[in-house]
């Protein structure tokens, strides 16, 4: 799954749109190498988002296209 739309189905971001330019401000990396909003993310990725002085870090469970919101937050474990 795009890395953008993951972060919108996961509900880590409200909007795809927000997710695809966060990831192209260079502020998202996977497993420790810079993502950009079309690279594949895969369940044991390592996701870490930077907004300001803040680091939030997330590991990849599932990769689902939908989820409800009670699915969304089984997508993913915060580290």
């Amino acid at each position: 799954m795009r890395l953008d739309k993951f972060l919108k189905v996961s509900r880590l971001m409200k909007r795809r749109t927000l997710a695809n330019q966060v990831c192209s401000l260079g502020r998202v990396s996977i497993c420790g190498r810079p993502a950009k909003p079309g690279d594949r993310v895969k369940p044991g990725d390592v996701i870490e988002i930077r907004m300001g002085e803040r680091v939030f870090r997330y590991e990849v469970l599932s990769d689902q296209e939908h989820a409800s919101r009670e699915e969304a937050g089984y997508m993913y474990r915060a580290l």
